[in-house]
């Protein structure tokens, strides 16, 4: 609420009445790791058509699982493709991380998960997938998507 009074120099002075603002502040000496998700999804939408969107996708995965976050990393669209051995030797991009190794590292600390329609679409089965890749449908990714504790990124 505004009031105002006049000045000595004729002119209205104005106020306001203190509010107070209540912020969710982390108890001190609360470390930053404790509170950040603790579990990541991340959609790849995008194969060698976007090779940068690709690239950013497996390693902000591979960052995430080599800073012992969880990690479950969704082949969809094109990125599909990497999901079959050799397939992601074929990918190229200056100056990143070769996807052969992110993937590794992927499937050594995380989970990765072939999209049961993008599989169907391309005739991929389970026979055909790298071990350790599990294909599965949307009803398991927003399973994993809104579990407490989880941020979900699409690339």
């Amino acid at each position: 609420m505004r009031a105002a009074q006049e000045t000595a120099g004729g002119r209205p002075e104005l106020w306001c009445r203190p509010i107070t603002i209540r912020t969710r502040v982390p108890c001190p000496g609360t470390h930053y790791a404790a509170r950040m998700a603790k579990k990541l999804v991340i959609k790849v939408t995008a194969g060698a058509d976007a090779p940068e969107r690709c690239s950013q996708a497996f390693t902000v995965a591979a960052v995430a699982v080599a800073s012992g976050v969880d990690v479950s990393l969704w082949l969809t669209g094109e990125s599909a493709w990497f999901a079959l051995p050799g397939r992601a030797a074929e990918f190229e991009l200056p100056h990143a991380a070769p996807l052969p190794e992110l993937i590794e590292a992927l499937l050594a600390g995380g989970r990765v998960t072939l999209c049961t329609q993008c599989a169907a679409r391309r005739d991929i089965t389970e026979k055909d997938v790298i071990d350790g890749v599990r294909i599965a449908g949307a009803q398991v990714f927003v399973q994993e998507a809104l579990a407490d504790g989880t941020q979900a990124l699409v690339y």
